[in-house]
Protein backbone atom coordinates (compact mmCIF):
# COMPACT_ATOMS: atom_id res chain seq x y z
CA UNK A 1 0.00 0.00 0.00
CA UNK A 2 1.40 3.38 -0.98
CA UNK A 3 2.26 5.74 1.90
CA UNK A 4 1.23 9.38 1.42
CA UNK A 5 2.97 12.39 2.98
CA UNK A 6 1.60 13.81 6.22
CA UNK A 7 0.18 16.87 4.51
CA UNK A 8 -1.97 14.77 2.16
CA UNK A 9 -5.22 12.78 2.52
CA UNK A 10 -5.12 8.97 2.95
CA UNK A 11 -4.23 7.11 -0.26
CA UNK A 12 -6.96 6.07 -2.73
CA UNK A 13 -6.93 3.41 -5.41
CA UNK A 14 -8.16 3.71 -8.99
CA UNK A 15 -9.86 0.99 -11.03
CA UNK A 16 -6.52 -0.39 -12.21
CA UNK A 17 -5.29 -1.02 -8.66
CA UNK A 18 -2.85 1.91 -8.63
CA UNK A 19 -2.66 3.99 -5.43
CA UNK A 20 -2.51 7.80 -5.51
CA UNK A 21 -2.44 10.66 -3.03
CA UNK A 22 -4.46 13.90 -2.82
CA UNK A 23 -2.57 16.95 -1.48
CA UNK A 24 -4.05 19.91 0.49
CA UNK A 25 -4.35 22.10 -2.60
CA UNK A 26 -6.98 19.61 -3.85
CA UNK A 27 -8.63 19.03 -0.47
CA UNK A 28 -11.79 20.94 -1.52
CA UNK A 29 -12.26 18.72 -4.57
CA UNK A 30 -13.38 15.14 -5.03
CA UNK A 31 -11.57 12.68 -7.24
CA UNK A 32 -13.74 11.02 -9.88
CA UNK A 33 -12.07 8.21 -11.77
CA UNK A 34 -12.68 7.91 -15.46
CA UNK A 35 -12.51 4.65 -17.32
CA UNK A 36 -8.85 5.44 -17.95
CA UNK A 37 -8.04 5.82 -14.27
CA UNK A 38 -7.42 9.58 -14.56
CA UNK A 39 -8.36 11.71 -11.54
CA UNK A 40 -10.79 14.45 -12.57
CA UNK A 41 -11.34 17.14 -9.92
CA UNK A 42 -14.87 18.48 -9.60
CA UNK A 43 -16.05 20.88 -6.93
CA UNK A 44 -18.14 18.83 -4.48
CA UNK A 45 -20.51 21.62 -3.48
CA UNK A 46 -21.24 22.66 -7.06
CA UNK A 47 -21.81 19.04 -8.07
CA UNK A 48 -24.21 18.54 -5.16
CA UNK A 49 -26.16 21.69 -6.06
CA UNK A 50 -26.54 20.49 -9.65
CA UNK A 51 -27.77 17.08 -8.51
CA UNK A 52 -30.25 18.66 -6.09
CA UNK A 53 -31.58 20.94 -8.81
CA UNK A 54 -32.11 17.97 -11.12
CA UNK A 55 -33.84 16.01 -8.34
CA UNK A 56 -36.09 18.99 -7.58
CA UNK A 57 -37.13 19.22 -11.22
CA UNK A 58 -37.90 15.50 -11.29
CA UNK A 59 -40.22 15.76 -8.29
CA UNK A 60 -41.95 19.07 -9.03
CA UNK A 61 -42.25 19.29 -12.80
CA UNK A 62 -44.51 16.29 -13.35
CA UNK A 63 -46.94 17.56 -10.74
CA UNK A 64 -47.16 20.97 -12.37
CA UNK A 65 -47.52 19.33 -15.76
CA UNK A 66 -50.34 17.15 -14.49
CA UNK A 67 -52.17 20.17 -13.15
CA UNK A 68 -51.79 22.49 -16.11
CA UNK A 69 -51.44 20.35 -19.22
CA UNK A 70 -54.74 18.62 -19.93
CA UNK A 71 -54.49 16.01 -22.70
CA UNK A 72 -57.64 17.36 -24.43
CA UNK A 73 -57.43 14.46 -26.88
CA UNK A 74 -55.43 11.40 -27.80
CA UNK A 75 -56.49 7.77 -27.72
CA UNK A 76 -56.41 7.49 -23.92
CA UNK A 77 -58.49 10.61 -23.34
CA UNK A 78 -61.08 9.64 -25.95
CA UNK A 79 -61.27 6.13 -24.49
CA UNK A 80 -62.31 7.85 -21.25
CA UNK A 81 -65.12 9.59 -23.16
CA UNK A 82 -66.19 6.24 -24.62
CA UNK A 83 -66.29 4.75 -21.13
CA UNK A 84 -68.34 7.61 -19.67
CA UNK A 85 -70.73 7.49 -22.65
CA UNK A 86 -71.41 3.80 -22.10
CA UNK A 87 -71.89 4.48 -18.40
CA UNK A 88 -74.38 7.22 -19.31
CA UNK A 89 -76.19 4.77 -21.61
CA UNK A 90 -76.75 2.35 -18.74
CA UNK A 91 -77.61 4.99 -16.11
CA UNK A 92 -79.13 8.19 -17.47
CA UNK A 93 -80.41 6.35 -20.54
CA UNK A 94 -82.20 3.83 -18.34
CA UNK A 95 -83.66 6.53 -16.08
CA UNK A 96 -84.76 8.65 -19.06
CA UNK A 97 -86.77 5.64 -20.26
CA UNK A 98 -89.08 5.87 -17.25
CA UNK A 99 -91.98 7.14 -19.36
CA UNK A 100 -92.55 3.72 -20.95
CA UNK A 101 -92.62 2.08 -17.51
CA UNK A 102 -95.00 4.74 -16.15
CA UNK A 103 -97.43 4.06 -18.98
CA UNK A 104 -97.15 0.26 -18.64
CA UNK A 105 -97.61 0.27 -14.86
CA UNK A 106 -100.67 2.54 -15.06
CA UNK A 107 -102.37 0.13 -17.45
CA UNK A 108 -101.33 -3.22 -15.95
CA UNK A 109 -99.46 -4.14 -12.77
CA UNK A 110 -100.14 -0.93 -10.79
CA UNK A 111 -103.45 0.13 -12.33
CA UNK A 112 -104.95 0.51 -8.84
CA UNK A 113 -102.33 3.15 -7.95
CA UNK A 114 -102.70 6.80 -8.94
CA UNK A 115 -100.44 8.25 -11.69
CA UNK A 116 -98.94 10.60 -9.11
CA UNK A 117 -97.98 7.70 -6.82
CA UNK A 118 -96.49 5.74 -9.72
CA UNK A 119 -94.55 8.85 -10.76
CA UNK A 120 -92.80 8.76 -7.39
CA UNK A 121 -90.91 5.65 -8.53
CA UNK A 122 -89.50 7.52 -11.51
CA UNK A 123 -88.87 10.64 -9.43
CA UNK A 124 -86.83 8.67 -6.93
CA UNK A 125 -84.76 7.38 -9.85
CA UNK A 126 -84.28 10.90 -11.21
CA UNK A 127 -83.25 12.17 -7.78
CA UNK A 128 -80.92 9.33 -6.88
CA UNK A 129 -78.98 9.54 -10.12
CA UNK A 130 -77.80 12.91 -8.78
CA UNK A 131 -77.95 12.62 -5.00
CA UNK A 132 -75.14 10.05 -4.40
CA UNK A 133 -72.78 12.52 -6.07
CA UNK A 134 -72.39 14.15 -2.67
CA UNK A 135 -70.66 10.99 -1.40
CA UNK A 136 -69.14 9.57 -4.58
CA UNK A 137 -67.78 12.96 -5.64
CA UNK A 138 -65.85 13.32 -2.38
CA UNK A 139 -64.65 9.72 -2.59
CA UNK A 140 -63.45 10.37 -6.13
CA UNK A 141 -61.41 13.40 -5.00
CA UNK A 142 -59.54 11.34 -2.41
CA UNK A 143 -58.89 8.47 -4.82
CA UNK A 144 -61.66 5.97 -3.99
CA UNK A 145 -63.25 5.13 -7.32
CA UNK A 146 -62.76 1.70 -8.90
CA UNK A 147 -64.31 -0.56 -6.25
CA UNK A 148 -67.52 1.49 -5.68
CA UNK A 149 -67.93 1.75 -9.46
CA UNK A 150 -67.67 -2.03 -9.92
CA UNK A 151 -70.04 -2.77 -7.02
CA UNK A 152 -72.61 -0.28 -8.33
CA UNK A 153 -72.42 -1.90 -11.77
CA UNK A 154 -73.33 -5.28 -10.28
CA UNK A 155 -76.13 -3.75 -8.18
CA UNK A 156 -77.63 -2.10 -11.26
CA UNK A 157 -77.67 -5.42 -13.10
CA UNK A 158 -79.15 -7.27 -10.10
CA UNK A 159 -81.90 -4.72 -9.44
CA UNK A 160 -82.86 -4.65 -13.11
CA UNK A 161 -83.44 -8.41 -12.99
CA UNK A 162 -85.19 -8.32 -9.59
CA UNK A 163 -87.62 -5.63 -10.76
CA UNK A 164 -89.12 -8.26 -13.03
CA UNK A 165 -90.24 -10.18 -9.93
CA UNK A 166 -92.03 -7.22 -8.32
CA UNK A 167 -95.83 -7.23 -8.05
CA UNK A 168 -96.61 -4.62 -5.37
CA UNK A 169 -96.13 -0.85 -5.39
CA UNK A 170 -93.71 -0.82 -2.45
CA UNK A 171 -91.59 -3.48 -4.16
CA UNK A 172 -91.24 -1.35 -7.29
CA UNK A 173 -90.43 1.73 -5.21
CA UNK A 174 -87.75 -0.12 -3.25
CA UNK A 175 -86.18 -2.05 -6.13
CA UNK A 176 -86.61 0.06 -9.27
CA UNK A 177 -86.82 3.40 -7.51
CA UNK A 178 -84.34 3.37 -4.63
CA UNK A 179 -81.88 0.51 -5.29
CA UNK A 180 -81.59 0.99 -9.05
CA UNK A 181 -81.48 4.77 -8.64
CA UNK A 182 -78.66 4.58 -6.10
CA UNK A 183 -76.67 2.29 -8.36
CA UNK A 184 -77.11 4.67 -11.30
CA UNK A 185 -76.09 7.64 -9.16
CA UNK A 186 -72.97 5.90 -7.87
CA UNK A 187 -71.91 5.29 -11.48
CA UNK A 188 -72.90 8.67 -12.91
CA UNK A 189 -71.24 11.09 -10.47
CA UNK A 190 -67.59 9.96 -10.70
CA UNK A 191 -67.74 9.68 -14.49
CA UNK A 192 -68.39 13.43 -14.63
CA UNK A 193 -65.37 14.11 -12.43
CA UNK A 194 -63.13 11.97 -14.64
CA UNK A 195 -63.91 14.08 -17.71
CA UNK A 196 -62.71 17.14 -15.79
CA UNK A 197 -59.32 15.45 -15.33
CA UNK A 198 -58.76 14.78 -19.01
CA UNK A 199 -60.28 17.77 -20.82
CA UNK A 200 -60.22 21.54 -20.49
CA UNK A 201 -60.31 23.31 -23.87
CA UNK A 202 -62.52 20.55 -25.32
CA UNK A 203 -64.43 19.90 -22.12
CA UNK A 204 -67.76 20.92 -23.61
CA UNK A 205 -67.29 18.56 -26.55
CA UNK A 206 -66.35 15.72 -24.20
CA UNK A 207 -69.44 16.38 -22.08
CA UNK A 208 -71.59 16.51 -25.20
CA UNK A 209 -70.31 13.19 -26.53
CA UNK A 210 -70.70 11.67 -23.08
CA UNK A 211 -74.30 12.88 -22.90
CA UNK A 212 -75.04 11.30 -26.28
CA UNK A 213 -74.71 7.96 -24.50
CA UNK A 214 -77.70 8.77 -22.32
CA UNK A 215 -79.67 9.91 -25.38
CA UNK A 216 -78.85 6.67 -27.16
CA UNK A 217 -79.96 4.69 -24.12
CA UNK A 218 -83.10 6.79 -23.75
CA UNK A 219 -83.92 6.11 -27.41
CA UNK A 220 -83.16 2.39 -27.62
CA UNK A 221 -84.28 1.17 -24.19
CA UNK A 222 -87.94 2.33 -24.42
CA UNK A 223 -88.37 0.80 -27.89
CA UNK A 224 -86.70 -2.45 -26.83
CA UNK A 225 -88.72 -2.53 -23.61
CA UNK A 226 -92.03 -1.98 -25.38
CA UNK A 227 -91.25 -4.72 -27.90
CA UNK A 228 -90.05 -7.17 -25.28
CA UNK A 229 -93.10 -6.60 -23.08
CA UNK A 230 -95.27 -7.84 -25.93
CA UNK A 231 -93.00 -10.71 -26.97
CA UNK A 232 -91.75 -12.21 -23.69
CA UNK A 233 -93.64 -10.51 -20.85
CA UNK A 234 -92.49 -8.25 -18.01
CA UNK A 235 -90.20 -10.60 -15.99
CA UNK A 236 -88.12 -11.68 -18.98
CA UNK A 237 -88.03 -8.10 -20.30
CA UNK A 238 -86.28 -6.97 -17.12
CA UNK A 239 -83.90 -9.95 -17.19
CA UNK A 240 -82.88 -9.18 -20.75
CA UNK A 241 -82.37 -5.51 -19.86
CA UNK A 242 -80.22 -6.59 -16.92
CA UNK A 243 -77.92 -8.68 -19.12
CA UNK A 244 -77.67 -5.80 -21.62
CA UNK A 245 -76.52 -3.55 -18.76
CA UNK A 246 -73.98 -6.16 -17.68
CA UNK A 247 -72.42 -6.15 -21.14
CA UNK A 248 -72.47 -2.35 -21.51
CA UNK A 249 -71.01 -1.64 -18.05
CA UNK A 250 -68.09 -4.03 -18.54
CA UNK A 251 -66.40 -1.44 -20.77
CA UNK A 252 -66.49 1.56 -18.38
CA UNK A 253 -65.08 -0.64 -15.63
CA UNK A 254 -62.11 -1.45 -17.89
CA UNK A 255 -61.60 1.99 -19.48
CA UNK A 256 -62.20 4.61 -16.80
CA UNK A 257 -59.28 5.87 -14.70
CA UNK A 258 -58.19 9.03 -12.90
CA UNK A 259 -55.39 11.14 -14.35
CA UNK A 260 -54.47 13.37 -11.41
CA UNK A 261 -53.26 12.05 -8.05
CA UNK A 262 -55.78 12.25 -5.19
CA UNK A 263 -55.56 15.29 -2.96
CA UNK A 264 -57.29 15.93 0.33
CA UNK A 265 -59.01 19.31 0.42
CA UNK A 266 -60.13 21.16 3.54
CA UNK A 267 -63.73 20.85 4.66
CA UNK A 268 -66.04 17.90 4.94
CA UNK A 269 -68.12 15.96 2.46
CA UNK A 270 -70.60 18.83 2.13
CA UNK A 271 -68.41 21.94 2.01
CA UNK A 272 -70.64 24.74 3.28
CA UNK A 273 -67.90 27.33 2.76
CA UNK A 274 -68.41 26.88 -0.99
CA UNK A 275 -71.69 28.77 -0.66
CA UNK A 276 -69.77 31.88 0.35
CA UNK A 277 -69.21 32.16 -3.40
CA UNK A 278 -72.25 34.07 -4.68
CA UNK A 279 -71.96 32.70 -8.26
CA UNK A 280 -71.83 29.10 -7.01
CA UNK A 281 -74.82 29.64 -4.70
CA UNK A 282 -76.87 31.25 -7.46
CA UNK A 283 -76.06 28.45 -9.86
CA UNK A 284 -77.02 25.78 -7.30
CA UNK A 285 -80.39 27.52 -6.89
CA UNK A 286 -80.77 27.55 -10.67
CA UNK A 287 -80.19 23.78 -10.86
CA UNK A 288 -82.69 23.05 -8.09
CA UNK A 289 -85.43 25.06 -9.81
CA UNK A 290 -84.61 23.75 -13.30
CA UNK A 291 -85.11 20.13 -12.27
CA UNK A 292 -88.45 20.99 -10.65
CA UNK A 293 -89.79 21.46 -14.18
CA UNK A 294 -87.41 19.80 -16.60
CA UNK A 295 -88.55 16.16 -16.34
CA UNK A 296 -92.29 16.84 -16.47
CA UNK A 297 -92.63 16.64 -20.26
CA UNK A 298 -90.51 13.48 -20.53
CA UNK A 299 -92.57 11.81 -17.79
CA UNK A 300 -96.04 12.64 -19.10
CA UNK A 301 -95.81 13.30 -22.86
CA UNK A 302 -96.83 9.78 -23.90
CA UNK A 303 -99.63 9.61 -21.30
CA UNK A 304 -100.95 13.03 -22.33
CA UNK A 305 -100.88 11.95 -25.97
CA UNK A 306 -102.98 8.89 -25.16
CA UNK A 307 -105.39 11.10 -23.21
CA UNK A 308 -105.67 13.34 -26.28
CA UNK A 309 -106.79 10.36 -28.37
CA UNK A 310 -103.46 9.43 -29.98
CA UNK A 311 -103.00 5.72 -30.64
CA UNK A 312 -101.07 4.12 -27.77
CA UNK A 313 -98.95 2.15 -30.24
CA UNK A 314 -97.63 5.50 -31.45
CA UNK A 315 -97.65 7.61 -28.29
CA UNK A 316 -95.08 5.49 -26.48
CA UNK A 317 -92.55 6.35 -29.22
CA UNK A 318 -92.67 10.02 -28.15
CA UNK A 319 -90.23 9.39 -25.29
CA UNK A 320 -87.76 7.80 -27.71
CA UNK A 321 -88.23 10.66 -30.18
CA UNK A 322 -87.52 13.22 -27.45
CA UNK A 323 -84.42 11.33 -26.29
CA UNK A 324 -83.14 10.95 -29.85
CA UNK A 325 -83.55 14.69 -30.44
CA UNK A 326 -81.78 15.40 -27.16
CA UNK A 327 -78.75 13.55 -28.54
CA UNK A 328 -78.35 16.19 -31.24
CA UNK A 329 -78.83 18.90 -28.64
CA UNK A 330 -76.19 17.43 -26.38
CA UNK A 331 -73.59 17.04 -29.11
CA UNK A 332 -74.15 20.52 -30.56
CA UNK A 333 -74.10 22.02 -27.07
CA UNK A 334 -70.65 20.55 -26.43
CA UNK A 335 -69.22 22.30 -29.48
CA UNK A 336 -71.06 25.58 -28.82
CA UNK A 337 -70.23 25.70 -25.10
CA UNK A 338 -66.50 25.37 -25.84
CA UNK A 339 -66.71 28.38 -28.15
CA UNK A 340 -69.06 30.80 -26.37
CA UNK A 341 -69.34 29.42 -22.83
CA UNK A 342 -71.70 27.05 -21.05
CA UNK A 343 -74.25 29.50 -19.65
CA UNK A 344 -74.20 31.64 -22.79
CA UNK A 345 -75.60 28.68 -24.72
CA UNK A 346 -77.60 26.93 -22.00
CA UNK A 347 -79.66 29.92 -20.86
CA UNK A 348 -81.36 30.69 -24.21
CA UNK A 349 -81.85 27.00 -25.03
CA UNK A 350 -83.42 26.47 -21.62
CA UNK A 351 -85.90 29.24 -22.46
CA UNK A 352 -86.75 27.30 -25.63
CA UNK A 353 -87.45 24.24 -23.45
CA UNK A 354 -89.71 26.41 -21.28
CA UNK A 355 -91.64 27.64 -24.33
CA UNK A 356 -92.24 24.05 -25.49
CA UNK A 357 -93.34 23.08 -21.98
CA UNK A 358 -95.97 25.82 -22.15
CA UNK A 359 -97.05 24.63 -25.62
CA UNK A 360 -97.10 20.89 -24.85
CA UNK A 361 -100.61 20.70 -23.22
CA UNK A 362 -102.16 22.27 -26.33
CA UNK A 363 -100.84 19.61 -28.73
CA UNK A 364 -103.71 17.47 -30.03
CA UNK A 365 -102.38 15.70 -33.14
CA UNK A 366 -99.56 13.28 -33.89
CA UNK A 367 -97.66 16.00 -35.73
CA UNK A 368 -98.08 18.40 -32.81
CA UNK A 369 -96.75 15.95 -30.25
CA UNK A 370 -93.83 14.99 -32.49
CA UNK A 371 -92.85 18.66 -32.92
CA UNK A 372 -93.00 19.19 -29.15
CA UNK A 373 -90.95 16.03 -28.52
CA UNK A 374 -88.24 16.97 -31.04
CA UNK A 375 -87.77 20.62 -30.07
CA UNK A 376 -88.15 20.02 -26.34
CA UNK A 377 -85.79 17.04 -26.49
CA UNK A 378 -83.15 19.09 -28.30
CA UNK A 379 -83.39 22.09 -25.95
CA UNK A 380 -83.54 20.11 -22.69
CA UNK A 381 -80.64 17.97 -23.91
CA UNK A 382 -78.46 21.07 -24.02
CA UNK A 383 -79.04 21.75 -20.34
CA UNK A 384 -78.67 18.17 -19.11
CA UNK A 385 -75.47 17.80 -21.13
CA UNK A 386 -73.66 20.91 -19.93
CA UNK A 387 -75.15 22.01 -16.62
CA UNK A 388 -71.98 20.92 -14.81
CA UNK A 389 -69.67 22.88 -17.12
CA UNK A 390 -69.90 26.20 -15.19
CA UNK A 391 -69.03 24.31 -11.99
CA UNK A 392 -65.71 23.25 -13.55
CA UNK A 393 -64.94 26.91 -14.21
CA UNK A 394 -65.79 27.93 -10.64
CA UNK A 395 -63.88 25.12 -8.86
CA UNK A 396 -60.36 23.92 -8.09
CA UNK A 397 -59.70 20.88 -10.29
CA UNK A 398 -58.74 18.84 -7.18
CA UNK A 399 -62.11 19.70 -5.60
CA UNK A 400 -64.18 19.04 -8.71
CA UNK A 401 -65.75 15.83 -7.43
CA UNK A 402 -67.09 17.43 -4.27
CA UNK A 403 -68.34 20.61 -5.99
CA UNK A 404 -70.14 18.68 -8.75
CA UNK A 405 -71.47 16.21 -6.17
CA UNK A 406 -72.93 19.05 -4.10
CA UNK A 407 -74.75 20.67 -7.01
CA UNK A 408 -76.03 17.30 -8.25
CA UNK A 409 -77.40 16.54 -4.79
CA UNK A 410 -79.18 19.89 -4.72
CA UNK A 411 -80.57 19.30 -8.21
CA UNK A 412 -81.75 15.88 -7.01
CA UNK A 413 -84.27 17.57 -4.74
CA UNK A 414 -85.87 19.20 -7.77
CA UNK A 415 -85.78 15.97 -9.77
CA UNK A 416 -87.43 14.15 -6.85
CA UNK A 417 -90.26 16.64 -6.32
CA UNK A 418 -90.92 17.88 -9.87
CA UNK A 419 -92.84 14.99 -11.53
CA UNK A 420 -95.01 14.17 -8.46
CA UNK A 421 -95.94 17.86 -8.12
CA UNK A 422 -96.91 17.83 -11.79
CA UNK A 423 -98.89 14.62 -11.24
CA UNK A 424 -100.72 16.14 -8.28
CA UNK A 425 -101.58 19.26 -10.32
CA UNK A 426 -102.91 17.02 -13.08
CA UNK A 427 -105.04 15.03 -10.62
CA UNK A 428 -106.55 18.20 -9.12
CA UNK A 429 -107.21 19.99 -12.41
CA UNK A 430 -108.08 17.05 -14.64
CA UNK A 431 -105.72 18.11 -17.42
CA UNK A 432 -102.16 19.12 -18.32
CA UNK A 433 -102.59 22.85 -18.98
CA UNK A 434 -101.79 23.90 -15.41
CA UNK A 435 -99.00 21.31 -15.35
CA UNK A 436 -97.39 22.97 -18.38
CA UNK A 437 -97.69 26.42 -16.79
CA UNK A 438 -96.07 25.21 -13.58
CA UNK A 439 -93.17 23.30 -15.18
CA UNK A 440 -92.51 25.97 -17.82
CA UNK A 441 -92.37 28.72 -15.19
CA UNK A 442 -89.81 26.77 -13.15
CA UNK A 443 -87.58 26.48 -16.21
CA UNK A 444 -87.90 30.23 -16.96
CA UNK A 445 -86.81 31.13 -13.42
CA UNK A 446 -83.86 28.73 -13.72
CA UNK A 447 -82.76 30.40 -16.95
CA UNK A 448 -82.90 33.84 -15.32
CA UNK A 449 -80.74 32.59 -12.45
CA UNK A 450 -78.17 31.29 -14.96
CA UNK A 451 -77.83 34.77 -16.44
CA UNK A 452 -77.54 36.20 -12.91
CA UNK A 453 -74.77 33.69 -12.15
CA UNK A 454 -72.81 34.87 -15.19
CA UNK A 455 -73.17 38.48 -14.03
CA UNK A 456 -71.88 37.62 -10.55
CA UNK A 457 -68.93 35.62 -11.85
CA UNK A 458 -67.74 37.91 -14.65
CA UNK A 459 -68.70 41.22 -12.97
CA UNK A 460 -70.05 42.39 -16.32
CA UNK A 461 -73.10 41.85 -18.50
CA UNK A 462 -71.47 39.78 -21.26
CA UNK A 463 -68.46 37.51 -21.58
CA UNK A 464 -67.54 33.88 -22.18
CA UNK A 465 -68.86 31.78 -19.33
Amino acid sequence: MTKCPRNSQPPRRNIFGTDFCIFPMFARTASLETVHGIVTPINEKKDEDIRNAIDDRKTVAPTEENLDDFPDGGSRAWSIVLGTSLSAFATFGFVNSWGVFQSYYEQTILKNSSPSNIAWIGSVQYALIFFPGLVTGRMFDIGIFKIPFAVASLVLVATSILTGQCTEYWQFLLCQGIALGLACGTLFGPSMGILGHWFKKKRGLALGINACGSSLGGTIIPIATRRLLVEVGFPWTMRILGFIMLFVLAFPNLLLARRLPPKRMSGGMFYFAAFKSAPYSAYCASSLIAFLGLYTVLTYIDISASAAGIDENFSFYLVSIANAASGFGRLSSGIACDKIGGINFMAPMTLVAAALTYAWPFASTKAGFVVVAIIYGFASGVYVSCFLMPVYEMSDIHDIGRRTGMIMSIGAIGALLGPPISGAINANTGGYTAVGYYAGSMIVVASALMVFTRQLFLKRIWGKF
